[in-house]
């Protein structure tokens, strides 16, 4: 074989890997913070936030069959030029639930740690609230010294050790089941 003839059937092998690979690959899974927004309101910062949650087909079979998902809303409002060690003004986790009530055949989305919440009918209803942080109260205004800028920073993440006892092996193994955000970064506006 010449070598121009080695380079085409290689390129056409890798090709068809790309192809196959391709094919096969999953759904987009994952978390991420779409907007923050932060406004002044009686005293205090007001946050308003959304989150798009793309969850793994594992994670939603889980739910489907009534094994309810905590999810954590990790917030914090930092100096912009901090330090690594420095603290943070606020650092605080807003715990959520969803679950799915098979007698009722409605999903609930309720905050942590109480157990009432809002009732939907279909899965992405109860989903698509869940993204939609209103109204939460973030940092009283004179907490931020107003020569200084500051940051949000949030991360959004499935509580594996929620789980019930026996799914959590599962869920430390499999990467369909570590759904994080990572942190996104905004800047603070007063």
């Amino acid at each position: 074989m010449t070598p121009r003839k080695v380079s085409r059937v290689t390129l056409i092998l890798v090709l068809s890997v790309l192809l196959a690979l391709a094919a096969e690959a999953p759904a987009r899974s994952g978390f991420s913070v779409k907007q923050a927004q932060v406004r002044p309101e009686a005293g205090q910062l007001v946050l308003n936030a959304g989150v798009d949650f793309a969850f793994s087909e594992p994670v939603l079979e889980a739910l489907d069959h009534g094994v309810p998902l905590t999810l954590v809303f990790h917030v914090q409002v930092r100096r912009t030029k901090a330090w690594m060690w420095e603290d943070s003004l606020v650092d605080e986790q807003w715990r959520y639930a969803i679950r799915y009530r098979p007698l009722s055949e409605r999903y609930e989305v309720y905050r942590l740690p109480g157990t009432q919440g809002h009732d939907f009918v279909t899965r992405d209803a109860a989903i698509r609230a869940l993204g939609e942080l209103t109204d939460q109260a973030l940092i009283g205004l004179d907490r931020l010294d107003p020569e200084e800028d500051y940051e949000l920073q949030i991360k959004v993440f499935l509580d594996i050790e929620e789980l019930p006892l026996p799914l959590r092996p599962m869920a430390y193994l499999k990467p369909s089941w570590k759904l994080s955000s990572g942190w996104t970064k905004w800047p603070l506006n007063r």
